[in-house]
């Protein structure tokens, strides 16, 4: 009995947390002492507690120096040109007509360059935003438009957190994820683009203000060669070479053309890696381009050390037990993968986070998995094609209140419109397009 009180007051703190604006890892610390507190009623010592943790919280480790590098990054391939690069071609090629559809596909290409929801939300969800109100577009549309395409990316990019964090808790090789994330993708994608085709004849833009476009000329020196850390990261993820090479070459090469073409210092390049981003106090895109940086990556480490650490509790002890052996009732393969998405709705509710819905979703349901002799590649692609998209569906969820935050939306008006968050997991419970053929 204590285990279900305890998920019901780590859910109620952790939703009390989000909707008061403070920090889920302090409601997780919290969480992660009652949990080693009921471990240590059970009988088990201090020391194999300790234990359990540490070998939890061992899983975050390599998760957690990807963040680190995409950190860095992000804040890099903004002072290179290179973000206000792709904003402004993007923009600049903007037919209003079909500007909802335009908004979906730069938030897809973006957020698959940098591979994070957030740092696109808060670079070009931020300047699509700032158009959509000078043409008087519904701000809960192209908020929808940019929730579909900022999650397209941080669920199947080379570059995406998440995407190393389902590869490091299955053991799974990240880049076949990748590829079956992408076949998965082709028919919810192309079916998102119908329906944003449909929907911007219905309310096209009234006028394209192209302000920000002339802003990004005048503070940078836009050309192909700002272009180039895209085109670098996009070749090695081809060659599939190792993540931590890949983003460290986009890294450097973004440095580099900071320094020639932008001029920055190399001590103000420094700062930026480890403070993040900012322009001039008087800069008109202060507020659009900004964000990134070491610093910016400490609170999402903290919740996935800890998430893990709790993983570790939960698997030492069996506290999940129970569950674990409620789920292993399904009889085929769809009714298993609906299970994971009916587990990762739940664990996305009360976690309140995307990192905890995966972590837990994966505690629960890899023994079922395991007991039906399912390879990992399908268990991580049906926790990508669940847990990522659909925590971003719940609105006290981190993943899906952070994004709303940064753009400035309403936090739940968006549901409607985000087409492609419902369209994946709904294509892929019914079997339709899937690589593979499911097995009965």
């Amino acid at each position: 009995m204590d285990v279900p009180l305890g998920i019901l007051f780590m859910f109620l703190l952790l939703v009390f947390s989000v909707l008061n604006g403070i920090f889920v890892g302090y409601a997780l610390a919290i969480g992660f002492f009652v949990f080693a507190f009921m471990a240590w009623r059970r009988k088990f010592s201090a020391a194999a507690i300790v234990g359990m943790a540490v070998a939890g919280g061992g899983k975050a480790l390599q998760v957690i120096k990807i963040f680190v590098l995409i950190g860095g990054l992000t804040s890099i391939w903004m002072a290179s040109g290179t973000v206000p690069g792709i904003i402004y071609y993007g923009i600049q090629y903007l037919n209003p007509k079909y500007f909802l559809l335009y908004a979906f596909l730069i938030s897809c290409v973006v957020s698959f360059l940098l591979g994070t929801s957030l740092g696109t939300a808060s670079t070009v969800g931020v300047a699509l935003v700032l158009i959509a109100k000078s043409g008087d577009i519904d701000m809960n549309m192209i908020a929808g438009a940019i929730m579909s395409g900022v999650y397209f990316g941080d669920r199947c990019s080379p570059m995406s957190s998440s995407a190393y964090l389902v590869a490091t808790l299955t053991r799974t090789r990240q880049y076949t994820n990748i590829k079956n994330m992408l076949k998965t993708s082709v028919l919810p994608f192309i079916a998102a683009l119908a329906c944003y085709f449909v929907l911007s004849l219905r309310n096209p833009l009234a006028s394209l203000d192209t302000k920000t476009t002339g802003e990004i000329a005048k503070a940078f020196d836009i050309n192909i060669i700002v272009m180039a850390p895209v085109f670098l990261v996009l070749f090695l993820s081809v060659l599939r070479t190792r993540i931590v090479i890949t983003i460290s070459a986009g890294l450097v090469s973004a440095f580099g053309i900071a320094m020639l073409l932008n001029h920055y210092a190399f001590a103000d390049l420094l700062r930026f890696i480890l403070l993040g981003f900012t322009m001039g106090p008087d800069s008109p895109l202060r507020s659009v381009l900004k964000g990134g940086g070491l610093l910016s990556m400490v609170k999402a480490s903290v919740v996935v050390l800890i998430s893990c650490a709790l993983s570790g509790i939960y698997e030492g002890t069996g506290m999940l037990r129970n569950m674990e052996t409620l789920m292993m009732r399904a009889k085929s393969r769809t009714s298993l993968f609906a299970h994971t998405m009916a587990v990762s709705i739940a664990t996305a509710s009360f976690g309140c986070n995307q990192t905890i819905a995966t972590v837990l979703t994966h505690q629960i349901m890899k023994k079922s998995y395991e007991s039906k002799g399912i390879e990992a590649h399908e268990f991580a692609l049906d926790l990508e094609n669940t847990g990522i998209v659909l925590a971003a569906m719940i609105p006290w969820n981190v993943a899906a209140f952070a994004v709303t935050s940064s753009i400035g939306v309403d936090s739940a008006g968006y549901l409607p419109f985000a087409f492609y968050l419902y369209l994946l997991p709904l294509f892929s419970v019914s079997g339709i397009g899937s690589w593979r053929k499911r097995k009965t």
